[in-house]
């Protein structure tokens, strides 16, 4: 019995790094392409969970980048800042890759903001100098559906890709789950990035 738990477990963890492989290359975008794509390529209908690729991806950055990772995650903290800055009217928040402690090359900095009129926050980047790369409404899924947002991209002043996206005022306290974690979606705020950077850069924000 423990030799076919052992070896189911080995099978998910070569599931998992193919799936890595396959979101680091951008042969795939989503976790559910990657990890079908890699279940297929090894020959197996075992499935690993999002967290699981999650971590082999993780691994894999480290082994590819190096130290250089480490520069970049707060090269990006320190531009996100600057964009939070130009949007303190709304109530910035930093979250994916870059909030998580997980960015790698060809991550780009994911802010929320909170406001009713996106055209405010339009406003607000372009007199901070930030170039209005695209502006559009979206569909995006969640853990508990999917939601309608307006999504701004724009380019920091180190040259990353920043994607703000417009929520409305009431979600400021909405709980959301993450869908790769399974954790709560609680992001940094703006005085909380600062504390960050002041005090230890290179925080990780990952269930242990």
């Amino acid at each position: 019995m423990y030799a076919f738990s052992r070896q189911r477990e080995d099978v998910r963890q070569r599931i998992a790094r193919e799936a890595a492989k396959l979101l680091y290359s951008r042969v795939a975008h989503e976790y559910k392409q990657a990890k079908e794509m890699a279940a297929k390529a090894l020959g197996y209908r075992l499935i690993p969970s999002n967290a699981e690729v999650a971590q082999q991806l993780d691994k894999l950055i480290d082994e590819v980048e190096g130290a250089q990772r480490d520069k970049l995650l707060v090269e990006m903290r320190r531009d996100a800042l600057s964009v939070m800055e130009a949007l303190k009217d709304f109530n910035p928040r930093l979250i994916g890759s870059v909030w998580r402690g997980l960015a790698h090359k060809g991550s780009d900095i994911d802010i929320e903001v909170f406001c009713e009129d996106p055209q405010r926050v339009v406003n607000a980047l372009i007199s901070a100098g930030y170039p209005m790369l695209s502006v559009k409404e979206v569909v995006l899924p969640h853990s508990c559906g999917e939601d309608v947002t307006i999504q701004i991209l724009t380019r920091s002043l180190c040259g990353f890709d920043v994607e703000v996206l417009v929520r409305p005022s009431d979600w400021v306290n909405k709980v959301r789950f993450c869908d790769i974690f399974g954790d709560r979606i609680t992001g940094l705020t703006l005085q909380q990035l600062k504390r960050v950077l002041s005090e230890d850069p290179l925080r990780r924000f990952i269930p242990t």
